[in-house]
């Protein structure tokens, strides 16, 4: 493969920022306790806290979502605890093997890789473990380009008395998420997908009810770089940090944070939803088919196409990218599959057309024949006959 950068990334994430982003991130760096920096962090948890729009605390830890995430389960997860772990995907199943690496007792709700589950599956297993005291949930599943029915899950979780733990790496600004409203304990999200921030920080909204929880478990780490606890003693209560945070991505995620406030966030969810749209008609306009085996629950961050037999992902990958100068992603061991990712600056109306286009010449010049204009053309019509969606 050419290490040429492509013209176009259209991957799951890291995505395309704004020129407004990299030129925060060019700020001068400062002394992380000098009193402009303080007052710059305190923002920066403010801003994140109206875009999930809550009034629960906020965590920034420095370090990838992944961190967040397993930092989660370690600050709640205490030896025998019965957790339910919504598994239908790839970090489903990751976010299991961590729950099991902690002691948890894990009850798996799985469905397989192509759909997701229903809210009746899940009070199911609520229902029948009523001693569970934490459920989890990957909203967007990116290797599957699936959406989980969080609304509903969250207000199962808060009938039950359960505490939710939700993987909100690829929602978070792009998919509608109301963790107030819906009764969402821990979110987890990031900059680098829908909120077209960098890489690198890990964005965290906790409820009271999650506190509670982590103050049952007499492992959840202190002093340590997966502590949640040293946040809030040192940060949220004493102003101090627990460790260096990285200056210029704290300045370039406020930019992102401030574009997407700017332009509301119900409209970038919108804007997410119309370009998944013209994306999801445009694949099955040219006769192909989606990974979801229900369109209804096809995500808004990337769409997820199943590939034909004949070929593997890296090889169409790999062709488009050298001949059309077009990044997708691959399955991450989801299946045959594809991705075009449309997050942050690439969910806009160009962008769908350029995924769409890369691909089915890119499937043709393989071999497997695609009616590309007819996808084209549904995709166009998506945009244009739901201009507010």
């Amino acid at each position: 493969m050419s290490t040429r950068s492509p013209d176009f990334t259209l991957a799951a994430g890291p995505t395309t920022v704004s020129a407004r982003v990299l030129a925060a991130q060019g700020s001068p760096v400062t002394y992380h306790y000098d009193p402009a920096f303080l007052d710059r962090f305190r923002t920066l948890g403010d801003l994140v806290g109206k875009v999930y729009g809550t009034t629960n605390d906020i965590i920034l830890m420095q370090g990838e979502a992944v961190l967040g995430l397993e930092a989660a389960v370690v600050a709640t997860v205490r030896p025998g605890m019965k957790v339910i772990n919504l598994a239908n995907g790839p970090y489903g199943k990751g976010m299991g093997y961590w729950l099991v690496a902690h002691g948890a007792e894990v009850v798996e709700v799985e469905t397989g890789f192509r759909e997701v589950p229903t809210p009746e599956m899940i009070e199911a297993a609520v229902l029948a473990n009523p001693d569970a005291e934490m459920l989890a949930v990957v909203h967007v599943e990116t290797p599957c380009g699936t959406v989980s029915p969080l609304k509903e899950i969250g207000e199962i979780c808060r009938r039950n008395g359960i505490v939710s733990l939700v993987d909100a790496v690829a929602s978070l600004g792009g998919v509608e998420i109301q963790p107030d409203e819906w009764g969402l304990d821990i979110c987890v999200s990031a900059p680098q997908k829908c909120l077209g921030g960098p890489s690198g920080m890990s964005l965290l909204a906790i409820s009271q009810q999650a506190w509670d929880l982590i103050a049952k478990n007499p492992n959840a780490p202190r002093d340590s770089f997966l502590s949640i606890l040293d946040w809030k003693s040192k940060w949220l209560e004493g102003g101090k940090f627990p460790y260096t945070p990285s200056v210029s991505d704290v300045y370039g995620v406020i930019a992102a944070c401030e574009q997407v406030l700017e332009e509301g966030v119900a409209e970038a969810v919108r804007r997410h939803r119309r370009t998944a749209a013209a994306s999801q008609a445009g694949v099955l306009a040219m006769g192909l088919e989606l990974w979801p085996r229900d369109p209804a629950t096809a995500a808004n961050s990337a769409t997820a196409v199943k590939l034909p037999d004949t070929l593997t992902d890296e090889q169409v990958r790999d062709h488009i990218r050298h001949r059309y100068g077009v990044m997708i992603s691959g399955s991450l061991g989801a299946g045959n599959l594809v991705r075009i990712g449309h997050m942050g600056e690439t969910a806009r109306s160009l962008y769908p057309i350029i995924g769409l286009s890369a691909l089915g010449r890119g499937l043709r010049d393989l071999g497997h024949d695609v009616n590309l204009g007819k996808g084209i053309d549904a995709a166009m019509a998506a945009l244009s006959d739901a201009p507010n969606l």
